[in-house]
């Protein structure tokens, strides 16, 4: 009986301590899959970081940069040019443009210069014939002989009033071969030659200046009445821009001002160099003239531009961008593009706090950040290709 009691005692120790194994054993791996648990989602969220980063930049190689004309610069303060900015459109400098026009009524024999030809002051543009020159011509080319008559005979053989009258008469016929559009240098090549043949009536209009040739309108053989114009020629190395500005500005604008025009992409600078005293009666604004150097010929009467008038600058230091260079976040907020390393570009918020024409006065960044502030809306549109939305806070 003992030996039953004893067996079935050892029976129920065996099975406390065994289950007390088995729930220890059980407790040490649900604590050892809570720690494998607990590292994935840690490994999984450091995955999720590095993976929102790379979709936050843009990375660009050397010949996308150099394609879209990328352009970084330091972020530093700087004096801010108070400026106007105003609609302009180009004309000629009227001050360097001649028109070729005929003088007497005469017929285009022959053309020596086209549209767009670079011509010298003196060079032989149109050849024309004119019954009218003709007989100045041949009026000139007797005055000269008589008059040639009576100086080589003298005061002492004939009288005084021959004398004078052949000397006037000769003073208005070579006048009036001045007056039809002969040079001295022609007229004198005539009286010289004394060839009766070459009173035909045939004369040259030749450029008064260096410049292009930008309107030509007349064939051969046209008939063409005084005033006509056959050439139009100017210097294009400088030109105008006629600036519309409202008159409540025109207080703070003055002759000599530096400016700068808008075109094809480029800032062209110049100066202010009359100011209208008159309001367009159209557009209610007054004009302003500005003369800008035009060495590569590439800008044309006609061309509309942007011009911004320099009227003050600011004695303090800023923060500054050029405008196109802070571009609206998918969520609406201002941010520019920093460069983390050479071809590597992140969007970062910034706040704007104060625009002027062509300017943006921002804050948020350290002094010396490097900037995207050319080129910023490729950039802004490679990482929208991705698809990911910017939320930089």
């Amino acid at each position: 009986m003992k030996s039953n009691n004893h067996k079935m005692y050892l029976l129920l120790l065996a099975l406390m301590y065994g289950g007390a194994g088995i729930a220890a054993d059980d407790h040490g791996h649900e604590h050892e899959a809570s720690a494998k648990t607990e590292q994935h989602e840690e490994h999984t969220e450091d995955e999720h970081g590095h993976d929102e980063e790379a979709e936050n930049t843009v990375h660009l190689n050397e010949e996308q940069r150099r394609t879209a004309g990328i352009v970084v610069e330091p972020l530093m303060p700087k004096p801010l040019v108070e400026e106007i900015e105003a609609p302009g459109e180009v004309t000629l400098n009227t001050y360097a443009t001649s028109q070729i026009t005929p003088r007497i009524e005469a017929q285009v024999v022959a053309r020596h210069a086209r549209l767009g030809d670079e011509v010298k002051k003196g060079q032989s543009l149109v050849l024309l014939s004119s019954a009218s020159m003709a007989e100045a011509q041949g009026a000139l080319l007797l005055a000269s002989k008589e008059w040639q008559r009576v100086r080589k005979l003298g005061k002492k053989v004939v009288s005084e009033q021959r004398y004078l009258e052949s000397r006037i008469n000769y003073q208005q016929a070579y006048s009036r071969l001045l007056a039809y559009g002969m040079t001295e240098k022609q007229a004198n090549q005539l009286v010289n030659n004394s060839a009766i043949g070459k009173a035909d009536g045939s004369f040259t209009l030749l450029s008064p200046q260096d410049g292009t040739v930008i309107r030509d309108d007349f064939i051969i053989g046209q008939m063409v009445q005084p005033g006509d114009l056959l050439f139009e020629i100017t210097d294009e190395s400088t030109i105008w821009v006629e600036a519309r500005v409202n008159p409540n500005v025109m207080q703070h604008i003055h002759v000599g001002a530096p400016v700068r025009i808008l075109s094809g992409g480029n800032w062209i600078s110049g100066k202010v160099v009359q100011i209208h005293h008159a309001l367009d009666e159209v557009t209610r604004t007054m004009a302003v003239r500005l003369e800008i150097p035009n060495p590569g010929d590439h800008l044309h009467p006609g061309q509309f531009v942007t011009a911004r008038i320099q009227v003050g600058s600011s004695t303090t230091a800023a923060m500054s961008l050029p405008a196109d260079a802070v571009m609206r976040s998918p969520d609406g907020d201002w941010q520019v593009f920093v460069e983390k390393e050479a071809g590597e570009y992140e969007p970062v918020e910034v706040e704007i706090i104060r625009q002027i024409p062509g300017l943006a006065v921002i804050g948020g960044l350290e002094p010396g950040t490097r900037v995207v502030t050319k080129g910023a809306f490729f950039v802004q549109s490679e990482l929208a290709k991705s698809g990911f939305a910017v939320h930089n806070h």
